[in-house]
């Protein structure tokens, strides 16, 4: 069986100042392409992307949203026949040394979809997650768990591996530009029957670690229950949404 072309995406704002150590700890033997798209940043990310030598780098003119930055990122890896898609922030959030780990899971035809869990250890906490999120991460995935009827750790980490056919089968291009586009994906990937495993993952937080702000989380919350309520609505039949189609 030949080897699965792996591809490393990083959705980048304002990460000038970890876009070196997150590229560095990256597996070259194992990765072997590495997209970045900037969303407007304000900073020189662009710059150093070039110095780093990224294969591919994608930017954006005016800011559309981190939902809208991974449309842009995922479409351009399929178009590069990508086997296997990482979602790796370069704000150095995760640790990218998980990637051959999570690449072999797919690879063994183990799962479709490979979490990086923050729960399934003390890493969120020990990491320095505040721990009104970390409450709130926690209330939320227990409603989400009885809502699409799944079991996970956690719906909101930023640390995904994919095989290339969740977005060749999925309509992600028709799920939102902002924040809650993770969930919506999530939800569709569940709804598909996609299998997803999950890989503890320590995370950091620090000034320089890309965060939203106290308002704009309450704001992700109330998009999540919603996301929640409209996957209750399809599976049980209730009511149907076209964010659950196949594609065609």
């Amino acid at each position: 069986m030949s080897k699965p072309k792996v591809v490393v995406v990083l959705p980048a704002y304002n990460a000038a100042a970890t876009l070196k150590q997150t590229i560095s700890e990256i597996p070259r033997d194992v990765v072997d392409d590495i997209i970045l798209c900037d969303d407007a940043s304000k900073d020189n990310t662009v710059d150093i992307a070039k110095d780093l030598n990224i294969g591919t780098i994608i930017v954006h003119q005016e800011n559309k949203g981190y939902g809208a930055n991974q449309k842009s990122l995922y479409a351009k890896a399929v178009s590069l026949d990508a086997d296997i898609i990482i979602m790796v922030h370069p704000d150095y959030q995760y640790t990218p040394l998980l990637i051959p780990s999570m690449v072999n899971l797919i690879e063994e035809n183990l799962y479709d979809v490979v979490l990086g869990s923050r729960i399934l250890s003390k890493g969120a906490l020990e990491g320095g997650m505040p721990i009104y999120k970390y409450i709130a991460n926690r209330l939320l995935t227990l409603i989400q768990n009885i809502l699409v009827g799944h079991k996970l750790s956690e719906y909101h980490t930023g640390y995904r591996a994919f095989r290339k056919e969740v977005f060749t089968q999925i309509p992600f291009e028709s799920n939102s530009d902002d924040f809650i586009f993770d969930n919506q994906l999530l939800s569709q990937i569940i709804y598909h029957k996609f299998r997803i495993g999950e890989i503890s993952c320590p995370t950091k937080y620090f000034p320089e670690a890309s965060s939203i702000n106290f308002r704009r989380s309450a704001v992700y919350g109330i998009g999540v229950l919603y996301v929640s309520i409209k996957h209750f609505l399809q599976r049980t039949g209730l009511f149907k949404f076209a964010l659950y189609t196949h594609k065609k």
